[in-house]
C-alpha cells in the first residue's frame, strides 16, 4: 500500500482563506490526501482572519507562525524563517499557495528551496504594474511553481507569453466562486441589511485600501470628494479597512467626513455580512482584487477606482468598469443610477468546481495512491 498524498497549505490574508476553504472540502473527500493547514498570521486581526474560519469551517491551522504586520521585506523573509522548519518537519509531496500576498510568495520560494513541488492557485494574473506589491509576488511565484491552476484565459496568454511550459498550465476556474456558491443559503440569510436600516438596492458599498489610493494625500483626497458627490444622491456604506482608517486619522481627514452625512462608516465585516452587503448593493466602489470577481458573479456593477487590474475578463465580459480619476467615477456612478450599467455575464468554469478540477488533476499528477 502507498502512502497518501500529504499536502502543505500556506495562507495568510482574507483572499487566502476564502480560496482554500473549498480546498479543504474537496480534501475531506480523498482518503488519498493528507492536508497540513499553516497560518503565517500575516493578517492578525479577529475580523480578517479568525471570523473567517469559522464562517468558511475552515479547519483550525497545523501550525500558526503568528508572524504580523511590517513592511513586505521583512514580512516575506519573517514568513521564510518560520516556514521552513515546518516544512522540513513535515516533508510534504506538495505545497499549495494562493493568491498574490506575501505569504504566497514567501511559501513557494521557501517550498522550491527545498526542492518541493508548488502548486499555485490563481497563477497568471497580471496587471502589467510593478510598482504594486502583488505584481512582483504574482511573477515570481509563476516562475517557481510546478502547478499553475488559473481562473480565467487572461492567465493562460500571460503564463504562456513569460516561456512557461504549457504542461504546467491549468485553466481550471475560479476557486473563489466555489465559496459563494457553497454558502449562498447562508449569505441570502444574513440580517446585516436589518443591522444597519438599509433597504435592497438602495445603498452602494465601498472598499478601499491599497496604498495607491489612501497612501498619498491628494488621491485620498480625491477619492474622498468623488465621494461627496455620489453621497448625495445614494447611501453609501464603508466597512472601513484598519490601514485605511489609520490614513483618515494622518491626514486628518477625520472631519471632512464626519461631514458626508450619507457615507457610514462600519468596522470590517465578515465573509458572510459582507457577500450579503455586497449582493444588495446598488452597486460597489472599491480597489480590491477579489471584490472584482464577486460582484462579476453576483451580477452587480463594480466600479474599480485603479488604472488597471490584473482580472480583465470583469471588465472584458463582467461587471466592472475601471475609474482612473474622481470624475470618473461620479459619472460612472450617475450611469449606474439611470440603469445604464454593465449586465456583465458569468465567466467560464466560474461554477463552484474549480476545487474539484484542481484536486483531480493533483491527485492524477502526483501518482500517489492508497
Amino acid at each position: 500500500m502507498k502512502r497518501r498524498i500529504k499536502i502543505l497549505c500556506v495562507v495568510g490574508a482574507r483572499p487566502n482563506f476564502i480560496k482554500i476553504a473549498p480546498l479543504f472540502e474537496e480534501f475531506k473527500k480523498r482518503k488519498t490526501i493528507k492536508p497540513v493547514l499553516v497560518h503565517t498570521g500575516q493578517h492578525y486581526d479577529f475580523e480578517m482572519s479568525k471570523v473567517f474560519f469559522q464562517e468558511l469551517k475552515i479547519p483550525k491551522p497545523n501550525y500558526n507562525l503568528e508572524v504580523g504586520s511590517g513592511t513586505h521585506a521583512w514580512q516575506t523573509a519573517k514568513i521564510m524563517e518560520k516556514l521552513e522548519p515546518v516544512i522540513l518537519k513535515e516533508k510534504p509531496d506538495l505545497v499549495i499557495v494562493v493568491g498574490d500576498v506575501n505569504s504566497t510568495l514567501a511559501g513557494a520560494l521557501t517550498a522550491a528551496k527545498l526542492n518541493i513541488p508548488v502548486a499555485h492557485i490563481e497563477a497568471g494574473l497580471r496587471s502589467f504594474d510593478m510598482s504594486m506589491p502583488e505584481e512582483i509576488n504574482r511573477l515570481l511565484t509563476d516562475h517557481i511553481s510546478d502547478y499553475l491552476f488559473v481562473t480565467e484565459s487572461s492567465g493562460v496568454r500571460n503564463l504562456l507569453n513569460e516561456n512557461i511550459s504549457k504542461k504546467k498550465i491549468y485553466f481550471v476556474g475560479n476557486i473563489m466562486i466555489d465559496t459563494l456558491v457553497k454558502l449562498k443559503t447562508q449569505i441570502q440569510k444574513s440580517k446585516i441589511l436589518e443591522k444597519l436600516n438599509l433597504k435592497k438596492k438602495a445603498y452602494a458599498v465601498l472598499t478601499l485600501h491599497r496604498p495607491e489610493n489612501v497612501d498619498k494625500k491628494e488621491r485620498f483626497l480625491e477619492i474622498l470628494a468623488a465621494l461627496k458627490e455620489i453621497q448625495k444622491i445614494i447611501k453609501i456604506v464603508w466597512p472601513i479597512h484598519l490601514r485605511t482608517k489609520k490614513q483618515i486619522k494622518e491626514f486628518k481627514f477625520d472631519k471632512f467626513i464626519k461631514g458626508l452625512k450619507n457615507l457610514i462608516l462600519i468596522k470590517p465585516l465578515g465573509y458572510i455580512e459582507m457577500i450579503n452587503l455586497m449582493e444588495n448593493s446598488k452597486f460597489m466602489i472599491t480597489d480590491s482584487g477579489g471584490i472584482q470577481e464577486e460582484t462579476t458573479f453576483l451580477k452587480v456593477p463594480c466600479l474599480t477606482f485603479r488604472k488597471n487590474t490584473e482580472r480583465p475578463v470583469t471588465v472584458e465580459i463582467g461587471t466592472n468598469t475601471l475609474c482612473t480619476t474622481g470624475k470618473m467615477l461620479v459619472r460612472e456612478a450617475n450611469n449606474i443610477l439611470k440603469e445604464k450599467s454593465k449586465k456583465g455575464c458569468i465567466p467560464k468554469y466560474w461554477d463552484g468546481k474549480s476545487a474539484t478540477r484542481i484536486v483531480n488533476i493533483l491527485v492524477r499528477e502526483i501518482k500517489l495512491y492508497d
